[in-house]
């Protein structure tokens, strides 16, 4: 049986987000292995957001499928890139990247709206981020508005403790909105561990801090299809990637960011 339909391909080409039920169920023990070899062994990328007057541990880190099994298997083998091929509605799919991100009991701090597209060294219209809990989740769930990425302008990137602008030249951003307060059309769903939101990377999106008195761990992979190329940004990226040596317009090599 197929995990998404076409009414699930159609919203989000339209909306930009949509929820996948089970995309990852079976590899749900695979994942929670992982966040935990994660997280004993940090990469160099790791992050606790120690934020003053914030309580909790809210743990994140990225790029670590190639020291991490666990991830490299369920990438290879979870229905994660047939459905990106679908959703996107590309012929190819090529691996970004791997996100953890961790909320333990007790978290106040939020996770800032933002758009992912900003901080990458690619565009595309073809593009796609999993965000799957490995607990279940209600009021700590992702929160999308719909058909954000479909703005004229880009949102303005942030580093998310200090809340400085993570490039120099704000004019060629918009202000980060408050979609609650605007009345823009957030979507969000109480989701079951392996369940997932597929969305653009130039979907505005956050969550709230977890105030539950159980984890908050989720899986995110970030995926790309035909349209997406390389291009610089006015500063280091998030992820940096250093050394890559591809120019604009390339698309990304295939040794760092491997075709599914």
């Amino acid at each position: 049986m197929s995990l998404i339909t076409q009414s699930d391909i159609d919203t989000f080409q339209t909306d930009g987000v949509v929820l996948i039920k089970g995309l990852f169920a079976d590899h749900v023990d695979t994942l929670r292995a992982g966040i935990d070899r994660n997280m004993a062994s940090p990469g160099p990328y790791a992050s606790n957001n120690d934020k003053a007057g914030e309580t909790g541990r809210f743990f994140d880190d990225y790029c670590n499928w190639q020291a991490i099994p666990e991830f490299k298997d369920v990438i290879t083998n979870s229905p994660a890139a047939k459905v990106a091929a679908q959703l996107m509605q590309s012929k190819t799919v090529q691996l970004f990247h791997d996100h953890v991100l961790v909320k333990e009991p007790g978290t106040s701090m939020a996770t800032p709206w933002h758009t992912d597209g900003p901080y990458y060294f690619v565009e595309g219209t073809q593009t796609v981020s999993f965000w799957s809990p490995l607990d279940p989740v209600t009021d700590a769930a992702l929160r999308c508005v719909a058909g954000s990425h479909r703005w004229e302008k880009p949102v303005l990137p942030t580093r998310w403790v200090s809340e400085e602008s993570f490039f120099p030249n704000e004019d060629e951003y918009m202000p980060i909105p408050d979609p609650d307060a605007e009345g823009m059309r957030v979507v969000e769903w109480a989701m079951e561990p392996g369940d997932a939101v597929a969305f653009n990377y130039n979907i505005l999106h956050g969550a709230r801090g977890n105030t539950s008195t159980t984890r908050r761990r989720a899986f995110s992979l970030r995926l790309l299809g035909d349209d997406a190329r390389y291009v610089e940004r006015p500063g280091p990226t998030s992820p940096p990637f250093p050394g890559h040596d591809m120019t604009p317009g390339q698309r990304l090599r295939e040794d760092w960011f491997p075709m599914l």
